[in-house]
């Protein structure tokens, strides 16, 4: 029995099994499935790569040479298999994702676009691009390395980009600017947008409201400084998160202006045109305080929302964004773009996977839709 191909045919079995259901139990062993899945939910096909290398290399060596051998052979179908349904389940999140924008934005609202399958395939992890670049560290507040963020723009730096800024998940006790929703950041800048990527200070130093003043400290650099990399003075300003910071970009999409989380510069600017919620946590913070969900804070005037979460997150049960949408749709006219993703495990915005891709296709969408009807409106304020 080839021991070595052993060990790799139990690993790509084990791997598929977290990638394939949501594990529930002791911590430890959902942890383990986490990370597991944050990487091969994602890219099944790096598993597909490293099981089928295997297999080619024991038979080339003369390993399978015994009827056991032969078997465990057969046996590596199995996570094989799996790895192929997980792959098929992320290709299906475009049309969920195609489907939740005509639901809530109108028919013909999502544009079909052919994944990059080259990038998909070959170079899922490399998220830079040549257009675009990464003005990094910039100070927005007195906190720090905990108070820096980075710019990503067009190379060519051309005007009247808008401008999406996003903050970084990790428990609220973790985590930096340069990690996550990457994909997202380069393909807009590489667009003309200006995307921003921020520090914020964690627990248990700080604690809520710090994160959502510095949010909020985020906001109102953007709109004083983004005209500086290329967009335009009055550019729309969208706001989005990953994880916990989903829960802060709702906070500060539904608490425009307060002064209460504006100590020193109550007098700027932090209204949002848009929010965008990824895999987020999107109930009360850990003092349980009902003022802190953003479900509680649903108005009238709230911005439009594009919610996308996994229906397998092993860290965020559906139920939470799921409590945001109704009460958004409740208090508000504005549209709320729920997108369910079969398949979907916590954290599915680090690479350039099928699943992610998709999502971000709907993100460019949906904020085509906001801004043509922010310029729709003020046209007819002009009239």
């Amino acid at each position: 029995m080839p021991v070595g191909y052993l060990v790799t045919v139990v690993l790509a079995t084990l791997i598929a099994v977290c990638c394939l259901v949501r594990v529930r139990g002791p911590r430890p062993l959902l942890w383990f499935s986490y990370r597991l899945g944050l990487v091969f939910n994602e890219l099944p096909f790096l598993a597909l790569y490293g099981l089928t290398a295997a297999t080619v290399l024991a038979f080339a060596e003369g390993d399978i040479d015994s009827a056991a051998a032969r078997v465990l052979a057969g046996l590596a179908l199995l996570p094989a298999a799996g790895f192929v349904v997980v792959a098929r389940r992320g290709m299906r999140a475009a049309p969920v994702v195609a489907a939740a924008l005509d639901e809530a934005l109108g028919p013909g609202s999502a544009t079909r676009r052919r994944p990059p399958l080259a990038r998909i395939l070959l170079r899922p992890v490399l998220r830079r691009r040549a257009d675009v670049r990464r003005v990094g560290d910039l100070a927005y507040g007195d906190a720090g390395r905990r108070n820096l963020l980075d710019v990503y723009h067009h190379r060519a730096r051309p005007e009247g980009g808008s401008v999406l800024i996003h903050f970084h998940g990790g428990h609220y006790d973790q985590g930096r600017k340069d990690t996550q929703s990457l994909p997202l950041l380069y393909r807009l800048a590489s667009q003309g947008w200006v995307c921003v990527s921020a520090n914020y200070r964690l627990r248990p130093a700080s604690s809520h409201p710090d994160h959502l003043i510095d949010a909020k400290k985020v906001i109102a650099w953007a709109r004083a400084h983004a005209h500086e990399y290329g967009a335009a003075p009055e550019a729309p300003v969208f706001v989005a998160g990953s994880s916990a910071g989903a829960h802060m970009a709702a906070l500060a999409a539904l608490t425009p202006n307060d002064p209460a989380y504006q100590p020193g510069f109550e007098e700027a600017d932090t209204t949002v045109t848009a929010a965008i919620a990824l895999n987020g946590w999107l109930g009360p913070y850990f003092d349980d305080d009902p003022a802190t969900s953003p479900a509680h804070l649903a108005r009238p005037d709230a911005p439009p929302f594009l919610i996308a979460h996994g229906d397998l997150d092993e860290l965020v049960d559906t139920t939470n964004p799921r409590a945001l949408v109704t009460a958004l749709r409740s208090a508000s006219a504005a549209p709320v773009v729920y997108a369910e993703l079969p398949g979907g495990h916590h954290a599915f915005d680090l690479f350039h996977s099928f699943r992610f891709e998709a999502v971000i296709d709907g993100i460019e969408d949906f904020a085509a839709w906001v801004q043509a009807e922010g310029r729709a409106g003020r046209g007819q304020t002009g009239r």
